[in-house]
């Protein structure tokens, strides 16, 4: 582990992380062994990364937020506050289900909003917006727009986070307003 990050005196990192430079964990968090984190990274107060999560660079996890097993964030992801991540479909508190997590992944740049719930299994696509709440289901297509409970597909968004209603609008990747 290298000493180019910070963490809060209060915070706990287990002994087999990896934590990229220039990252900053603040109060009362944990790192689990066999974490990556990236450089660059904020993780917020209360936050749990757990046993072998790799989360990429420049990525902001919100307070009150517990990253499973099972679950890998790419680069430039925003994770709003008391956003939840499942691991397992059919929990039961006496079956061990170890064995059963189930991989998702949020890729490059999306946003997950305040209190958005994911469940296991269903991958986030690049440049997506997740609004605040929400509850996913399904697999989420890169630049689009999800929110409700149960979400929907409801619209596109630009890497900038411009909303717009079809994605050729965006050319696929960039809007007039921001140029990306």
């Amino acid at each position: 582990m290298n000493n180019n990050f910070f963490f809060h005196k209060s915070s706990y990192i287990d002994n087999d992380v990896k934590i990229g430079d220039n990252t900053k964990i603040w109060h009362f968090s944990h790192i689990q062994n066999g974490a990556i984190i990236g450089s660059n990274c904020i993780i917020g107060q209360n936050v749990n990364i757990g046993h072998f999560v790799k989360i990429g660079n420049n990525v902001k996890i919100q307070n009150n937020v517990s990253v499973y097993q099972g679950v890998e964030i790419e680069d430039d992801v925003f994770i709003g506050p008391s956003v939840v991540f499942t691991n397992v479909i059919n929990p039961r508190s006496f079956i061990n289900r170890h064995n059963e997590f189930k991989k998702t992944i949020i890729r490059k740049g999306s946003t997950l909003g305040a209190n958005s719930t994911i469940v296991c299994g269903n991958n986030i696509g690049e440049y997506s917006l997740i609004g605040a709440g929400s509850l996913i289901t399904k697999n989420v297509g890169s630049f689009e727009l999800w929110y409700g409970v149960p979400a929907r597909h409801r619209g596109y968004v630009c890497q900038c986070c411009s909303k717009f209603s079809s994605l050729e609008e965006i050319n696929y990747k960039y809007c007039e307003k921001c140029k990306l």
